[in-house]
Order: C-alpha cells, then structure tokens, then sequence
C-alpha cells in the first residue's frame, strides 16, 4: 500500500474515534467479552454515525460552520449532552458567539436539569459579555446546585464575573441574583460575603464595608467577612474593627490570624503582627509556616537572635517534608518528569537559609551568614546568593569582589538584567558609597526608562549626596507616572519638612501619602515630623507615639526622642533613645539628632 494512502486511513480511523466518542450507548446494549466482562456497544446507527463523520471532516477542513450545523441537528435529535458540548466548542472555536449560545440555549431546552448545560451557557455569556442576561441562568444553576454545595457557589460568583469589563454593572447583577439568598440562615452570610467583594472588585468601599458588617453580624464566627474585611484594611482602616472582632472569638482559624499579620507587616505594624504571630505559635506550636514569616519579621525588627530561633525551628518542622519532597523530586527526574515547582517545602527552606544568612550577618558574624549561604544549590536563587555574599564582601572591604559577584551571576528571566542594577546599587547603598551607587541606577534608568522604582531609588540616592533639586525632580516624575505611589509622596513631603522647606505643601503630600497607605507608621512618622517643623508639638508627639508604638524603629524614635527632648520630657527621651541605639548604633540619622542636641548616653 502507498504511503499516502496509509496517511489517509489513519486520518479517517482519528475522525471515527472522535465521533463514536460523542454519543453514549443505549441502555441494555452490553455483551460480554471471553473474560466475562461486559462490553458496551456503541449507539450509533449508520446515518448519525456518517452526519458525525462528515461533521468532523468539514471541522478538520475549517468548514466550522457546516460542522457546527451537523453536530447541533444531531445534539438537537439525541438528546446527547457530548454532542451539545461539541457544538459549542466548534462555535466557539469559529468565534461564533451567537451560534455558540444557541447551542447552549438548545442543550438546556433539550437537559433542563443539566447544571453543565446553564453552566456552559453561563461562560458562553461571560466571553460575549452579556452581563444583564446572566441573570435568569445563574438563578437556575443556584437552584439546580444541591443545598449542602450552594454556599461554595454563592462564594465563587465574584470571581466568575471577575473579568467583565463594567465591574459595577457585575455586582449589581450579584446583588440581584443573591437578593433571596441574603435572608434564609443557610445561604445569608455567603450571600452577603459574594456582595461585598463585587462591590469591592467594583471600587465602591462603602457598599462592600457594609456587606462585611452585617455579614458578621448574621454570623460571628465565619471567617467570611472577616477575610472580606482583610481585603479592605489597606483602603479602609476601619474594616480592621470586623477582623479584631472576629479573632476575640473562639476557635479562630490560625490561616485568618496569619493572614492578618501578614496584612499589618504589609502596613509596616511590625509589633502588632508580632503578637498575632505569637499567639498562633502559642496555639498551634506544630505549624511551620508561623516561624517562618515569625522569623521574617523579626529580621525586619533587627532582633537576629530572635529571628535565628524562629527560623532554626521551621528548618526542624519541615525537615521530613522536605525529604520528601526531595525524594519525589528524584524519582521524577527518574522518569523523565521535568516538572519545576518554584514553591513548597525546599523553596520555603531556601528562603529560610537566605534569612539566616541576614540574621548572621546582623551579628556581625559573616562566617555564620557564608555557611548558611553555602547551602542553597538553586540555579532560581543564584541571583539571591550572589547579592547576599556581595554584601558580606562589601561589609568587610572587599568592595571590588562584591560588584563583580553581583555582575557574574547568571541571567535567568529577562528582569534580571534589571535586577542584578538594583542589586548592585543596594550593595553600595550598604557601605554609604552613595556617588557610585547614583551612577549605577542612572545607568539602570536609562536602559529601563520611566520605571518609577528605578527612578525613587535614585532620588533616595540623590537626597544622600545632598543633590536635593535633582531628588524632587525624580520624586515628582514618579509622582506623575504612578500618582498612587504612596513612598514617593511622603519622601518627598518628608524631604521638605526636614529641611524646613514649604511646610504646609509638605504636610499635604504627606497627608496624600497616608490616604493611599493608611497606617503605615513610616508615613505617620513623617506627619509627625512635619507637625513639629510647623510648631505643633501636642499634634507631633500624638503621631510620632503612634508610629512608635506600630514599629519602634531606630529613626521613628530617634524623631520621638527629639520632641520629647523638645517637651522637656528628657527621661523618656533617653529611654527611647538608647532603646532605639540598642537596635542600630550606626544609624546616621540617630547619629546626627544625638550630636545635633548634645545628648550623651
């Protein structure tokens, strides 16, 4: 036989299977096979069997729309729900909405207890964006989907209708949808959880505040609407009032309570998440993730000690999970698996050695930091190494072996090149070569123009090297390129008000700065910097103990220090001072408030 013709019996063997596979057999037509086993027949007669063939011939030939045709006459005569699925999938793939949605329409006349068929008309709607018509199907898969699975669906409504263009026109149609859901106790708080984050998705706080209140209000002890409130707190501070409430109840899921020390590291409230962190070690001391991010936060605290403990106990609880993870790593490499998870066990323990080797290095003990670096053989993290032993290098002297560690390590994504800029930068940053470290990201922000992080990197350099005109310069072109950059706003309002330069104007962009990022201390610290400056002192030491209070940070106390030292407060002043020297001794701008006033500790 030719080769040709082989070709062609093979394609036509390929487009049988494919039509056979649409239509399931007539009940009763088994036999039995010379095991004993029975043996389904097919239930295609010869003329749906050659409408199928033909149809799958026309669809292999890009004639959808002939095949569309065929499927959809035989889906119609057989009732098959394989066939109205196919015919969708030809419309769809002929970019055919309207065909597609036919098909969809005809399938629930022909299944009306089809929750595939509503379902499959349901996304049919969503890709043409018929939002108002999703009405009446989404009513009819609720009431098809059985009571005990109906409140996972109410949840995921949100996030079905998360891509529709007109986000208030979604929750609105939400809200229309669930209205009957809202009142009866099995549905109520899911249905009021699902419309506060469609009114979330659609930018309107207030109407999803509210959903997020009288949720937990028809139900205390549902994380529904307290993990709707976490969503919120970034933009609506006042949200956080449902989350503390919820966690005063009792039997708290310890993921909520994570997920909220997450959220006020996030807010830089570093000593409120280290309670929350704390208590769920307390609670459930079995849970690896709590040292972990307990570990991060302590780092960022400048406790290392305490941030060495923290992680040296996650190494211990995810020890057999790694070796696990390890061994199923080997056998799939055996088999030829290249499969390449970026996250789980080791990657959590690659980021556990990185910050040992930071909280080494806090101690000063840069030995310690090398061995603890000396374990990560990951080809993804290499950039990560390489920048943690630069900074080693360049701690000790070795400034030249460090730039060029930072240049020799592998591009593997195509933001390295970038990263391995800032990076370089970061290590000059490190030891106050603050003229090189401007070059490098000058460099950096002419191969990436307008990338706004390239840009308030260097106008923080440049505040460094007193190049104050060209710092503002870059603040506020980082400003009009992302004018929601809540860092650049204070920065900048932060500079004028130290400098004592137009201080109303500072207190304004500052102000601008704490609506885009409520709570952050850092911001709140610069309010209070900027309300001394301006004489108001009451108002200063109200913020700065705020900011304090969140994140006892050695500047933020080095400023609270200087307003009490200002309010004739000494003692305290001192206190907080050689609490704020115990954390970083070197810290220029503690440095310069003890010189500047005189003070000795």
């Amino acid at each position: 036989m030719p080769l040709r013709y082989r070709r062609r019996v093979a394609v036509s063997t390929a487009l049988v299977a494919a039509a056979v596979s649409f239509v399931p057999p007539p009940a009763g037509a088994q036999a039995a096979d010379a095991a004993g086993a029975p043996v389904v027949n097919s239930g295609l007669d010869a003329a749906l069997f050659q409408q199928l063939l033909l149809a799958e011939i026309e669809a292999r030939r890009g004639q959808t729309g002939e095949a569309f045709e065929r499927v959809l006459d035989a889906a119609r005569r057989t009732r098959d729900d394989q066939l109205f699925r196919r015919a969708v999938e030809l419309a769809m793939q002929a970019r055919a909405g309207d065909q597609a949605l036919a098909a969809a329409r005809a399938w629930r006349l022909a299944q009306p207890r089809s929750a595939e068929a509503v379902r499959t008309q349901l996304q049919v709607l969503v890709a043409l964006n018929r939002v108002p018509e999703l009405a009446e199907p989404l009513r009819a898969l609720l009431a098809l989907t059985p009571e005990f699975e109906r409140g996972a669906l109410i949840a995921a409504l949100p996030r079905f209708l998360q891509r529709t263009p007109d986000r208030r026109q979604a929750a609105q149609l939400i809200d229309g949808v669930l209205k009957s859901y809202q009142q009866p106790p099995a549905t109520r708080t899911a249905a009021l959880v699902a419309s506060g984050r469609a009114w979330a998705a659609a930018d309107d706080l207030d109407q999803a505040l509210a959903r997020a209140r009288e949720a937990q209000a028809a139900d205390p002890q549902s994380p529904g609407p307290a993990l709707l409130a976490l969503d919120l707190m970034p933009r609506r501070p006042e949200a956080e009032d449902i989350v503390r409430a919820h966690l005063a109840g009792p039997a708290v899921e310890p993921a909520l309570r994570l997920a909220y020390a997450r959220s006020l590291m996030a807010s830089q409230r570093l000593v409120d998440a280290a309670a929350q962190l704390e208590q769920v070690r307390k609670d459930r001391p079995e849970l690896a993730p709590t040292y972990l991010t307990l570990g991060a936060l302590r780092l960022e605290m400048r406790q290392p000690q305490a941030a060495e403990a923290a992680l040296q106990r996650f190494l211990q609880l995810t020890e057999a999970d790694a070796k696990a993870a390890a061994a199923k790593t080997t056998a799939a490499a055996d088999g030829d698996d290249d499969d390449d998870d970026d996250s789980g066990p080791a990657q959590a323990r690659v980021q556990a050695w990185l910050m040992l080797a930071q909280a080494a290095e806090q101690r000063g003990d840069f030995a310690a930091a090398e061995t603890w670096l000396g374990k990560i053989d990951d080809p993804r993290r290499a950039l990560d190494v390489q920048t943690r032993r630069a900074t080693l290098l360049a701690r000790q002297g070795k400034l030249a072996e460090a730039r060029q560690a930072v240049r020799l390590a592998p591009e593997r994504e195509p933001g390295d090149a970038r990263a391995k800029l800032v990076a370089e930068a970061g290590v000059l940053r490190e030891v106050k070569r603050w003229g090189d470290a401007f070059e490098v990201l000058g460099d950096a922000a002419q191969r990436f123009p307008d990338d706004p992080d390239l840009l308030y990197e260097q106008a923080m350099v440049a505040e460094k090297l007193d190049r104050t005109d060209e710092m503002e310069r870059l603040l506020r072109r980082v400003i009009a390129l992302k004018p929601d950059n809540a860092h650049a706003h204070n920065a900048l309002g932060y500079s004028l008000a130290d400098r004592s330069q137009r201080l109303p104007e500072a207190r304004e962009l500052i102000r601008r700065a704490l609506e885009l990022s409520p709570g952050d201390p850092f911001i709140t610290d610069s309010l209070g910097w900027v309300e001394y400056r301006l004489g108001n002192l009451p108002e200063a030491l109200r913020l700065l103990r705020q900011a304090y209070a969140a994140r006892p940070d050695v500047e933020i106390g080095a400023h609270l220090g200087e307003v009490l030292w200002a309010g004739g407060q000494r003692d305290e002043a001192r206190s907080i001072w050689a609490e704020s020297k115990g954390r970083d001794a070197a810290n220029d701008v503690l440095r310069e408030t003890l010189a500047r006033l005189k003070v000795d500790l």
